[in-house]
């Protein structure tokens, strides 16, 4: 994991996309464009040292920046 902080938006884009929610989805839900949305999800993609989705959530929770949630 690269050493920059992630900010409170890309953690609810991050916490978003490890739910599950599109890209439309969660530009809805957070009252945002999806190109922001994109932007977000690029930069915690760098910061993470993720490829796509799935290896940026598994980062997230190795990193423990996700939690599992019952």
């Amino acid at each position: 994991m690269k050493k920059t902080k992630i900010s409170e938006r890309e953690m609810q884009v991050l916490k978003d996309i490890s739910l599950g929610y599109t890209i439309k989805e969660i530009a809805s839900r957070l009252y945002l464009s999806e190109h922001t949305i994109i932007t977000h999800k690029k930069k915690l993609l760098y910061k993470l040292d993720a490829m796509n989705s799935p290896s940026l959530v598994r980062k997230g929770f190795e990193a423990g920046i996700l939690q599992m949630e019952y």
